[in-house]
């Protein structure tokens, strides 16, 4: 081959494009990694603040003698602290011999 004779060349991508794709795939399942830890993290909180609560409603009725009147007298008097920006609490009494109706809402904001 002289070196005036033009020799074809075929064009593959450049090794710089596949290693871009392989980051932001990586990139990817990393964030996809996060969120889901993070989603657990959230549910066993969650579990965790149900446990609490129900642990304190129970020692409360057994130490007094009656369920707890409101959530303001379980934090005050038994301790009990969590995340009120992240989980909403409703807790309504129908009687101080009868356990009360607790639910727990994640707030919508902090997802």
């Amino acid at each position: 081959m002289s070196r005036f004779e033009y020799k074809k060349q075929t064009h593959h991508p450049p090794k710089i494009i596949f290693s871009v794709c392989v980051f932001i795939l990586i990139l990817f399942l990393f964030v996809q990694g996060i969120s889901s830890l993070s989603d657990s993290t959230r549910q066993r909180q969650k579990e965790s603040l149900e446990n609490a609560i129900m642990r304190n409603v129970t020692y409360c009725y057994t130490i007094e003698g009656a369920y707890p009147e409101s959530l303001d007298y379980l934090k005050n008097n038994y301790g009990l602290i969590y995340d009120e920006e992240l989980f909403f609490v409703d807790y309504h009494i129908s009687g101080s011999n009868i356990l009360p109706d607790i639910t727990i809402i994640e707030r919508e904001g902090n997802k």
